[in-house]
């Protein structure tokens, strides 16, 4: 990971098209247009879901879609909104509304552009797996909850967007379902559940919306009293016309406001395209630029929010359906957003007599294949401290608030990695002879005797806060009935040090000086020897007192203590 350098932003789509071939657009056609069909259920649903119209789910998915795979570092992602921002979008339209949730996702779209610019892209890959599986099986959970009234065809108007508090609500109106809404949301699930079995290729969910529409159509025509809710009952007639680009307002306090939700969808953006084109590239052997990703997702999420769009970022998916239609370069990505952008102009009308209880049912198959509840009963076999982080990860999510749970999340992920490097940073203390071989590969063993007054101190690992401080105990509590004259302490094995190590260094130092103990360095690489340069560290001991070799340090060292005996 480097933080300066010169950006690394390479757009997959611009070396796929120095090579690119006729057979090869062949097969970007037919895997963009399946993607196409596949993705117009999922932007109408994650949109409503979300608190916006079915419209604003289909412009987010033709323009960020185009964004995300025309400047995107991986060949096959697939970009659009996807189930997972439905918690935090509908959270902040409610707070703040659209134009708060335009500006926190223009502010996630820099933050995310920022992360690829400082080429922090593989950083994310290291947040642990248990505190993705919760946030996400969390995710799905209250994706579920929200779609409760939908199926069942409750007809609520005002449901708290608290977990426990919705589910109350929920029992206590469960006498007022609505039994031919359920049935219609029960043969959808039904149908996208089985077609799968049928084929793989085949999405259920666009089959079930087109069988439920027609079948509604009809039933209503014969039977007019079954008042089965539609998108167009409930939003009205819906625009064919692609939104004028519009501003809005900014202010200091805006984004002070706004700036955690900002923050959340930036860390679930980058999470989650990440891990689709880790999963795309463990499939077709690719390697994505992760750096150009990220930035390519903040494009799309600059961009979107102009055109009143919600957050967009790559999904699994539509990813893995593109894959496996024989998508290989971004073109069929692009070719997914045409497909969308003609069903846009020319079939918006159709779109109006979609049931709402069908539209639940595509959801609430979104959040089952979400929840990776396998995953989660293989997590409670690992060690508790990574149960313990899933179950937090989950609560916080589904009980409090998505923004909460990344941000603890995450504060829990830095903890954890911290308690596991001092567990495995050790500090060992030798006396009398020191083997030069011991901790290597080498089979021929060099012994060295060390002088009494000599003490030898080694550090195993990075020389960080938390093992500075460990270190500095050790050092109190191995002080020997006789006198020390020199301390060695070997860094051999130490591929770092911070500040705070430098600065317990440095009061070592001074301490050891004025009892008249030398100090003496060895086997310092040449990373830490240029911080403990800058630090002025080689001024206070003495250059000489700083070694590349322990044979030099313990001859150093056994000359001091002779002469300090004689």
């Amino acid at each position: 990971m480097k933080l300066s350098g010169a950006i690394d932003f390479k757009p997959k789509l611009f070396s796929a098209l120095r090579h690119y071939s006729m057979s090869r657009f062949k097969d970007d056609l037919v895997a963009g247009v399946v993607v196409g069909i596949v993705a117009l259920p999922l932007a109408i649903a994650f949109g409503i879901a979300s608190g916006v119209s079915p419209t604003i789910g289909l412009i987010t998915a033709i323009i960020g879609g185009f964004l995300v795979s025309a400047f995107g570092g991986n060949s096959v992602q697939i970009g659009g909104p996807t189930g997972a921002f439905i918690v935090i979008v509908y959270s902040i339209i409610q707070n703040f509304g659209l134009e708060g949730l335009a500006i926190a996702t223009l502010m996630a779209g820099l933050i995310l552009i920022m992360l690829g610019v400082f080429h922090l892209g593989t950083v994310i890959k290291f947040i642990p797996y248990p505190i993705v599986v919760g946030f996400t099986s969390g995710i799905a959970l209250t994706i579920f909850s929200t779609q409760i009234n939908d199926f069942f065809g409750l007809g609520l108007t005002d449901v708290p967007s608290e977990f426990l508090s919705k589910w109350g609500v929920f029992i206590r109106n469960f006498n007022h379902t609505h039994f031919a809404t359920l049935i219609v949301g029960v043969i959808s699930l039904l149908i996208i559940i089985v077609t799968p079995k049928i084929s793989k290729k085949l999405p259920g969910s666009l089959i079930a919306i087109i069988l439920a529409t027609i079948g509604v159509y009809f039933a209503e025509m014969y039977f007019p009293g079954l008042e089965i809710e539609t998108i167009g009952d409930r939003f009205g007639s819906l625009p064919t016309d692609i939104p004028q680009p519009k501003g809005f307002e900014l202010s200091m306090s805006t984004i002070n406001q706004l700036m955690p939700s900002a923050f959340t969808i930036a860390i679930l953006c980058a999470i989650e395209s990440l891990l689709s084109a880790t999963v795309a590239d463990g499939v077709t052997g690719s390697r994505t630029n992760s750096n150009t990703e990220l930035i390519g997702q903040g494009i799309a999420n600059v961009i979107v929010p102009f055109f009143g769009g919600i957050p967009v970022t790559g999904a699994i998916a539509r990813t893995m359906t593109n894959i496996t239609n024989g998508g290989r370069t971004p073109v069929a990505g692009i070719i997914h957003t045409l497909v969308l952008l003609l069903i846009f102009l020319f079939l918006m009308p159709l779109i109006n007599l979609v049931p709402m209880s069908c539209l639940a049912a595509v959801l609430i198959m979104v959040s089952y294949n979400m929840s990776g509840w396998r995953t989660v009963v293989g997590i409670f076999k690992a060690p508790k401290s990574d149960v313990s982080v899933l179950i937090v990860t989950f609560l916080l999510t589904v009980i409090f608030d998505l923004t909460i749970a990344i941000e603890i999340g995450l504060l829990l992920a830095i903890i954890l990695f911290l308690q596991r490097v001092m567990e495995n940073t050790q500090v060992r203390v030798y006396s009398e002879q020191l083997d030069v071989a011991e901790g290597t590969d080498l089979t021929q063993h060099e012994v060295l005797n060390v002088a009494n007054g000599v003490s030898v101190y080694e550090i195993d690992g990075p020389f960080f806060f938390g093992v500075a401080t460990k270190f500095d105990e050790l050092m109190r509590s191995t002080v020997g009935g006789g006198k020390t004259v020199v301390r060695i302490i070997r860094m051999r094995r130490v591929p770092f040090i911070d500040a705070t190590g430098v600065h317990n260094l440095e009061l070592l130092i001074k301490s050891s000086q004025a009892d008249g103990i030398h100090v003496v360095l060895s086997g310092v690489n040449h990373s830490v020897r240029q911080v403990l340069e800058k630090s002025k560290i080689d001024a206070l001991i003495g250059k000489d007192h700083i070694c590349d070799h322990i044979t030099k340090a313990v001859a150093m060292a056994n000359r001091i203590a002779n002469a300090n005996v004689k």
